[in-house]
């Protein structure tokens, strides 16, 4: 019997690809829908309880919506640069800066904006909800505390939306939850390595076999668990204990950037990037056999965990100082 899962063959980032006109509409796209349909929902929850509110103002839906809307827009527009500036390696975006928000291919057939930087969106969504508080004359950190609650839970429907494009997929594993996934690296078959995780996971292979697919582990799914479900169980917790404004702020960096870094482990690299930090030259991407060679991402979650921490003793000084003051 195999050890491993197939990737469902209904499955397809169209919701309806063979219907035309609708062909257009992707799983990917509903799912940032309902990511941020989900952030919002919490946020109004936020809102009902206060954590907006303070003795000389008291926020409104309005105010909510708005708020969202320019860190929405400057999140998109972030997590689009970074990706077609960092992880594109032709160079056409360098060149051709327009294309980047062009949502046609080179045939001219339509793709969305395939390819967003979780990283662009956390920089681009940061600088848009600093320009809303300070236009609206709103406590900045107090504001952004509360999308560090919010943003979780919708978050994971992203990921989620990775794994239905069958894209981002992980590592080759032995785990019986490993997966096949139809557009990943084929392997040689001739290769000791990929003889051995077949016998361990009951892969058969005709003669004629040259290739092979192997199982991967199914980040996308690791990342909406535990970058999005756990941490937002976490921060939902934190959120009536916080000590002061700008704490929750940090814990949410610190927070992603580690849990993420660990991800990372499991998540296969780009492979055209491949690792930026290289410990073991002959490492290659597929497998994980140097925890010393680290990916790009794994390289800005630590400047999140180092960044994160900042922001809480920067604001906790802060705070003893007032508590001085007075």
């Amino acid at each position: 019997m195999p050890l491993y899962m197939n990737y469902p063959s209904w499955i397809h980032p169209e919701i309806f690809p063979t219907v035309p006109f609708l062909s257009m509409i992707r799983w990917y796209g509903l799912m940032y829908v309902f990511a941020f349909g989900t952030a919002i929902l919490v946020f109004k929850q936020l809102l009902k309880e206060g954590a907006l509110d303070t003795p000389q103002q008291k926020a409104t839906e309005d105010d909510v919506f708005s708020f969202f809307s320019f860190g929405i827009i400057f999140l998109l527009i972030g997590a689009r640069v970074m990706s077609t500036l960092v992880y594109d390696t032709s160079g056409l975006y360098r060149h051709k800066p327009w294309l980047i928000f062009w949502p046609f291919n080179t045939q001219g057939q339509f793709t969305g904006l395939a390819g967003m930087s979780y990283h662009g969106g956390f920089i681009g969504g940061f600088v848009g909800m600093l320009i809303w508080c300070l236009i609206h004359k709103r406590n900045i950190l107090q504001w952004v505390d509360a999308m560090g609650v919010a943003i979780p839970l919708g978050y994971t429907f992203g990921r989620i939306g990775n794994f239905l494009n069958g894209e981002l997929y992980g590592r080759v594993t032995t785990a019986p939850w490993g997966i096949i996934f139809p557009n990943a690296e084929k392997f040689p078959y001739n290769f000791d390595w990929v003889q051995d995780i077949m016998n361990q996971l009951n892969i058969t292979a005709s003669s004629s076999t040259v290739l092979v697919n192997l199982p991967r582990h199914p980040s996308q799914l690791y990342e909406a668990l535990f970058e999005g479900l756990f941490l937002f169980i976490v921060m939902w917790n934190l959120r009536k204990h916080k000590p002061f404004n700008g704490f929750l702020t940090g814990m949410y960096t610190i927070g992603y950037g580690f849990v993420r870094f660990i991800i990372e482990y499991f998540r296969e690299p780009d492979a055209d990037i491949g690792f930026r930090v290289i410990h073991d030259s002959d490492a290659p991407i597929y497998l994980n056999q140097s925890l010393l060679n680290l990916s790009t991402g794994q390289i800005f979650c630590l400047c999140m965990i180092v960044a994160g921490a900042g922001i809480i003793i920067s604001c906790a000084i802060v705070n003893k100082k007032k508590k001085a003051i007075l």
